[in-house]
């Protein structure tokens, strides 16, 4: 009993402080413009293949299997955790065993993802620690960010170490008529160690090690790059179904262009918005609530930095930084817009003071970095519309791309012809 009421008292804990962070998150996403979501089908199809598929990590194949086996181990050990949170509660053990085989079908993957998971961490903190792997550093990445990804590892390092540990004790400590589940790799940890007084001490050490690292890593993640583990999955399910290459329309100004050629349609019935707060992107509560979930579901892995042309070649351009940068100025300016409202300034803004007008103007669209990132997000469509904010409202271009603009005004097309010259060059080939 004491067990139980302790327990729930934690968990109420837990709850009540992951239910703030969510509700503050929620805020931020309420500053964000609408992003429509539609084809749910096709959706879940991209979904089962690039996100529990882990379709785009197998592009390497060794540490994508590596990286996969962990993403699956996870995805079996939820359920051993499901099932502690309900012991704990009711103060029953083993509370989903009437599943009979099932249960111990799943508790015996979940036993040997344990030894899986934790032989992968070792690996990945080893590869981290020691190779020099190029995408983990960039000028973005801070010392505390790698030592957030250090922590994130251990913490999953010990949550695998207390659940063999808990299944081992368990094990040694329950008469084997009485063992309920099977878990092939703790049981011959248990027979190496043999059988002991302090045996169900441990079990119960291991137990409560075990979830209160779950507690406590549930609450971390929303404040590390980590919080993938809750978001990679449903923004894959929300990321576009449109090719990489489509850029999309600014609906006012195509509303703005229908009402040039047909002037009829000028004072018909608008939805309310015929003059635009913003065109493009000037600051974090410029971009739509995709663009923001992309920001908070980034691994800062670098894969997207890793194959873009523009950074290959020494432009400053990184798409991860892109992610890192909105993700930092939504909690920077956040707070302040939810406080007093969207006329709410700090004199700074994502445009020019987080992210440079030379990291616009590199990129060259190419979308490689949106083919390759593990978790579909779309970085060049939020660059597209932060040099929509300088062309259209600052007035700032590449001087190439002004003379473009200026032919196209003075011209009708994007050369320094005269339209009546257009067909001068045929004159002599006799077309």
């Amino acid at each position: 009993m004491v067990k139980q009421i302790v327990f729930s008292i934690l968990l109420l804990i837990t709850l009540g402080i992951f239910i703030y962070t969510t509700r503050q998150i929620i805020a931020l996403f309420k500053l964000c413009k609408p992003f429509p979501i539609s084809d749910f089908g096709k959706r879940f199809v991209m979904m089962l293949k690039v996100a529990l598929g882990q379709s785009k990590i197998f592009r390497k194949p060794v540490i994508g299997f590596m990286h996969a086996l962990v993403f699956w181990g996870f995805c079996v050990i939820c359920i051993g955790s499901i099932e502690m949170v309900i012991d704990g509660v009711s103060n029953i053990e083993k509370s989903l065993s009437f599943l009979g085989i099932f249960y111990n079908i799943i508790f015996a993957s979940s036993d040997i993802f344990a030894a899986i998971v934790l032989i992968m961490i070792v690996l990945f903190i080893g590869r981290r620690a020691f190779l020099k792997i190029k995408r983990f550093n960039g000028l973005e990445l801070s010392h505390k960010n790698h030592m957030d990804a250090y922590i994130a590892l251990t913490m999953i390092l010990l949550l695998m170490v207390s659940l063999l540990g808990m299944n081992t004790f368990y094990i040694s400590s329950t008469n084997p008529s009485e063992l309920t589940g099977y878990y092939p790799i703790s049981s011959y940890f248990s027979s190496i160690i043999g059988r002991g007084e302090g045996d169900s001490m441990l079990y119960q050490f291991f137990w409560w090690m075990h979830i209160l690292l779950i507690f406590i890593f549930a609450n971390m993640l929303p404040y590390s790059k980590h919080f993938h583990v809750f978001l990679s999955v449903p923004n894959v399910f929300l990321s576009r179904l449109e090719p990489l290459g489509k850029l999309y329309n600014m609906d006012n100004v195509t509303r703005e262009v229908k009402m040039m050629m047909n002037p009829e349609t000028a004072y018909a019935p608008t939805d309310g918005n015929e003059i635009p707060e913003r065109f493009g992107v000037k600051d974090a509560e410029d971009v739509n609530w995709k663009n923001y979930f992309d920001a908070l579901s980034c691994t800062q892995c670098g894969r997207c930095t890793a194959v873009c042309p523009a950074n290959m070649t020494g432009k400053k351009l990184s798409p991860r930084k892109l992610m890192m940068d909105l993700r930092a100025r939504m909690n920077e300016k956040g707070p302040g817009l939810i406080k007093n409202g969207k006329d709410f300034t700090d004199n700074k803004s994502l445009n020019k003071d987080y992210f440079s007008y030379e990291e616009i103007w590199a990129c060259t669209t190419c979308n490689a970095c949106a083919m390759e990132c593990p978790i579909n997000i779309n970085h060049p469509s939020l660059i597209v519309d932060l040099r929509r904010y300088m062309v259209m409202e600052e007035g700032e271009a590449p001087s190439g791309i002004k003379a473009a603009f200026t032919n196209v005004e003075n011209n009708g097309a994007p050369w320094q012809f005269s339209p009546e010259d257009r067909l001068l060059w045929a004159k002599e080939i006799n077309l």
